[in-house]
């Protein structure tokens, strides 16, 4: 694989969400991602853009040869992820104590919900459960109506993985510096939190009402929000600065008055039945066509199928098509050290190929095999 981490050796060890995305952004990246499936694998989501880039292999960890074939990996490595809950990893003699003692530079990251420490650190839970705790999810709504799940983009990949593949990074970068490996505490709802550090500000500073859709950026303006077209779609509308706002005006034809009317909140709920209205007669399609080339930050809101078609993301390969299945590419764009696009994996179709790359024999690998703590390649999964 080509890509920033080229040469850079991570262990995954096998999860659903965060964790795995964590994986595919280090993969996407071009670092050797090691991924140890169990041996029937658990997940059976056909092509999953989250498997991409890896090489896979299935072990089972509930035999002590099969820790041992971690750990000999762990010792060639430089990090290992995991989204167990807190004690786990310990529990299966994999933990970071002993990574940690087999190869002193290791960064281990693990992914949580709740942190690895604190009152709820053992309670179970999902995305919407942490960010509750946030003040994210009590922020994302419409006024008088309750708060409205933003998919499990917030904590689950933005505060999650994303998260743990910042923090697996910069641990490695340090490693490369002091020789020393560290433990990396990714939680949810640390990163979700952190990801309201915006919104906080504008709280100290008097600009952030606790109301949903009762400040500039939930949909309480008229000048940013969600608007319905003739044909039921819909228009995202956030000219913020006066002079897209300007443009706006122009382009729909709205009262002129809108612009003089854009800091008075007492006007804000008239202004944006005034601007549905004119919006509400003309399909979405015709207003993308309106303000195609005009400054006036209107663009139409598009389903998942219409955005891999969009000529903008065609034009970028935001989008690829892998095996019949669109996949958003990988981001960001590097100058230099461009990534290549990996393929989903199979798994344990990389198991002899990795342990070898471990420094294991070929008759140690064929005894794992024979005693069922390696598998052999499980096939394509459909």
């Amino acid at each position: 694989m080509a890509g920033p981490l080229t040469g850079i050796r991570v262990v995954e060890l096998a999860g659903l969400g965060p964790a795995p995305f964590a994986g595919m952004m280090l993969a996407d990246m071009g670092a050797d991602v090691v991924r140890i499936d169990r041996p029937v694998p658990t997940d059976a989501r056909p092509l999953d853009p989250l498997k991409r880039g890896r090489r896979s292999i299935t072990v089972d960890l509930k035999q002590d040869a099969g820790k041992e074939v971690v750990l000999r990996l762990c010792g060639a490595s430089d990090a290992l992820i995991e989204g167990y809950r807190p004690g786990v990893a310990e529990r299966l003699g994999i933990g970071p104590d002993e990574c940690l003692a087999r190869n002193p530079r290791i960064v281990y990251g693990r992914m949580t919900g709740w942190g690895q420490d604190g009152p709820y650190a053992q309670a179970a839970g999902h995305d919407i459960n942490y960010i509750s705790l946030t003040g994210a999810l009590a922020a994302i709504g419409s006024t008088g109506g309750p708060p409205v799940a933003p998919l499990n983009l917030v904590g689950d990949f933005g505060g999650g993985g994303m998260l743990l593949a910042f923090g697996v990074v910069c641990g490695v970068l340090e490693a490369q510096r002091s020789g020393q490996g560290q433990v990396i505490d990714a939680a949810m709802v640390d990163g979700a939190s952190l990801l309201m550090g915006m919104m906080y500000g504008f709280r100290a500073r008097g600009e952030w009402e606790l109301e949903r859709g009762a400040n500039r950026l939930d949909g309480g303006a008229p000048y940013y929000g969600i608007y319905e077209c003739a044909d039921g779609k819909h228009v995202s509308v956030g000219p913020l600065e006066p002079q897209f706002y300007e443009a706006f005006v122009e382009v729909t034809g709205a009262d002129p008055g809108l612009l003089d009317r854009q800091p008075d909140k007492d006007r804000w709920a008239a202004d944006r039945e005034h601007i549905a209205g004119i919006l509400a007669t003309k399909t979405r399609d015709e207003w993308a066509e309106l303000f195609e080339g005009v400054d006036a930050c209107v663009a139409p809101i598009l389903d998942m199928e219409e955005a891999a078609a969009h000529p903008h993301n065609v034009a970028r390969g935001t989008y690829h098509v892998s095996e019949g299945v669109v996949h958003p590419s990988p981001a960001p764009r590097f100058s230099r050290t461009e990534p290549e696009v990996g393929e989903p994996y199979r798994p344990g179709a990389a198991t002899a190929d990795v342990l070898h790359d471990a420094g294991f024999t070929t008759d140690e690998i064929d005894e794992l095999v024979a005693a069922n703590v390696v598998g052999h390649d499980q096939g394509e999964q459909r």
